[in-house]
Formats: C-alpha cells, structure tokens, sequence
C-alpha cells in the first residue's frame, strides 16, 4: 500500500486493511483455527476490493494509452490472413538408403 501512494487509496481503506492485518496478527498467536481463517478472509476481502478497483483502473489507464499511442501494434482482426503465414501439413518421409 506504501508503494501505491495516499492519492490511489479510497478513504479508510488504509485504515480497513491495517486493521485488518493487526487483528490477524493477534489472532495468529492463538491456536483458534476458525479465528484465524476468519480474520484471513476478512483481509482478503478488504485487500480484494482495493485491488480490483486498482486493477480496473490500470486497466483503463493503460488500454487508454495504448489505444492512442502511435506506432502501437494493432491485432489483426479475425478472419484476416497474415501474408507471412503459411498453413500447411506435412508428412516426414524417411529415406532407407544405405
């Protein structure tokens, strides 16, 4: 989260997920099974939600950028032939001369 920066975070969402981990990290102490796959789930879903909305918004940011960039590649549509492919079969012929 450090890395991502403040301005990439929603509004106690820094807040949800270091909760989070501080109450997994006390229950892990323990031996209490159920309480530490319940702590875990709940730190997978507050870390999932932010990292599906970042996720989303790279996505976005970087098929805008490439959408826009010059001299980007440009997938062949389908059904259009690339002259430099060749489609073909072929049979290996082994030759028996001694």
């Amino acid at each position: 989260m450090d890395e991502l920066g403040e301005d990439k975070l929603e509004a106690g969402e820094k807040e949800a997920i270091d909760s989070a981990i501080k109450d997994l990290e006390e229950v892990m102490k323990g031996d209490d099974k159920e309480a530490i796959e319940e702590k875990t789930k709940t730190l997978a879903e507050a870390s999932g939600k932010m990292a599906e909305r970042l996720y989303a918004q790279n996505s976005a940011d970087t098929g805008a950028a490439e959408a826009g960039a010059p001299g980007a590649e440009q997938e062949s549509a389908p059904g259009q032939a690339d002259d430099d492919v060749v489609d073909a079969e072929f049979e290996e012929v082994k030759d028996n001369k001694n």
